[in-house]
């Protein structure tokens, strides 16, 4: 008979503390039973580990049972894509792409490192870069429906710039335990450009919005992946008042140049602190409706999470899901690369990312390189404008040579946290579970 091969992650989730004993070596207690993760540390399987990791753990005390260190969390290797630096491919058809977190650690993200997330084929117009044919209709519960130009809406309204947060409703679904379907997004489905457009609120005001409109509908020119032209592939909306915010854009730049292809050329909509799927790409028709958007991708279970927490495999009722609109708060560890080791007879080490946190500002955000026994506060910048990720940094002193973990926790405005784990839910939406990098102080 064959052995089934286990990858270390379901050896984790099944059995965590029979996982440490066989990555390990097996630790007993006088009745025979392996022990706990801190009775089973302190003997052989420490050391074991230790000598995986390269290096001892100084504070393996702290370690939480059955703990996957994060040094052992490989990254796939990149796979090329044109226009794009180092992003990892998750799927091939749609074209979906994350940007590993070292490679976020610029302020603003270069167009090369967004992340791309697609659910239909670039239309072909978009690929040769023309947007001669190229016109938006706004239509539904106005006065005046507009169908408008690439040079009317550069020309007929007053353009903004603005360094505005996308993030993909799914970025953290890899680290749900058991697995949910999608994309298997880690921390990387998220970015901060400069985008160039006008305020939506401009051109709806334009068009005369009545006050029978209570939600929009999008509409893109991207393909189906069936080739069926008559197949919407993806049909969102959002609440008026959010594409009345006035960060809501209708944009044709991205950082400086014409949209790239993979994010939406000519215009799309960017509706910051929102799921990534909010933000329309290749717009062709903004519909204004008398009740909440019906479209491709709106209903059922899509972009939706229950409304109280569930159990794997509980059945839940069609009327409990909700409709996801802000994102959580959330932090990114951009330096060092996890798995980086310090310098030798040095200590110190500047750690440093961003954080963001949907429609709201974050307060704080506290790093720990103990497993959680004690947090340092982190120097935290205000957004160069709302809904612009925020920057922060914090020099770390460890007290020995060692394996060590930095985790980032961040704070809203509002007083809510980062957990260290997020409570499951079947469509892998929301994780913002803390991150953590692995580095090893060799002296």
């Amino acid at each position: 008979m064959s052995k089934t091969e286990r990858g270390l992650f379901e050896i984790y989730r099944n059995d965590p503390e029979r996982a440490d004993a066989l990555a390990f070596g097996r630790r007993t207690g006088k009745s025979g039973h392996q022990a706990s993760r801190r009775g089973f540390l302190k003997g052989a399987g420490l050391a074991a580990m230790g000598a995986a990791l390269g290096a001892t753990i100084p504070f393996a005390r702290h370690m939480p049972g059955g703990l996957v260190p994060a040094a052992f969390a490989s990254e796939h290797e990149p796979f090329v894509i044109e226009g794009k630096d180092g992003l990892r491919l998750l799927n091939d058809r749609p074209l979906n792409a994350e940007t590993p977190a070292h490679l976020l650690d610029d302020a603003i993200t270069p167009n090369s490192r967004h992340f791309v997330r697609n659910n239909g084929l670039v239309p072909d117009a978009a690929r040769a870069g023309d947007a001669s044919g190229w016109k938006l209709v706004i239509d539904g519960e106005v006065d005046n429906p507009l169908s408008l130009s690439l040079a009317d809406l550069m020309n007929k309204f007053v353009s903004h710039t603005l360094a505005l947060q996308v993030e993909c409703g799914g970025n953290g679904r890899a680290s749900f335990d058991p697995p949910a379907k999608g994309n298997q997004w880690s921390t990387g489905a998220v970015g901060c450009a400069r985008w160039t457009g006008v305020r939506m609120a401009d051109v709806l005001r334009a068009a005369g919005i009545r006050e029978s409109a209570v939600y929009s509908g999008c509409y893109g020119n991207d393909r189906h992946l069936s080739g069926d032209a008559s197949k919407d592939v993806i049909s969102r909306g959002a609440p008026i008042w959010k594409m009345m915010e006035p960060h809501t854009l209708l944009a044709w730049q991205m950082n400086g140049e014409a949209l790239p292809h993979w994010h939406g050329f000519p215009v799309r909509i960017v509706a910051p602190g929102w799921p990534g799927s909010v933000s329309g790409k290749w717009v062709r028709r903004i519909w204004l409706r008398d009740q909440v958007h019906d479209g491709r991708k709106m209903t059922g279970k899509a972009y939706r999470t229950p409304a109280y927490p569930v159990a794997p495999g509980e059945k839940i009722p069609d009327e409990d899901w909700r409709i996801i609109q802000a994102m959580p708060v959330k932090s990114l560890i951009t330096y060092p690369r996890s798995g980086a080791a310090l310098g030798v007879d040095n200590r110190v080490m500047e750690v440093r990312g961003h954080a963001w946190a949907g429609d709201s500002l974050v307060a704080r955000v506290d790093v720990t390189h103990d497993f959680g026994a004690t947090w340092q506060r982190a120097e935290l910048d205000t957004p160069v404008n709302r809904y612009a990720w925020q920057n922060w940094r914090a020099r770390i002193r460890f007290p020995s040579k060692g394996y060590y973990e930095v985790w980032a926790r961040a704070t809203d405005d509002r007083g809510r946290m980062q957990p260290f784990a997020m409570a499951w839910n079947a469509k892998g939406y929301l994780n913002n579970s803390m991150h953590r990098v692995a580095l090893r102080v060799p002296s």
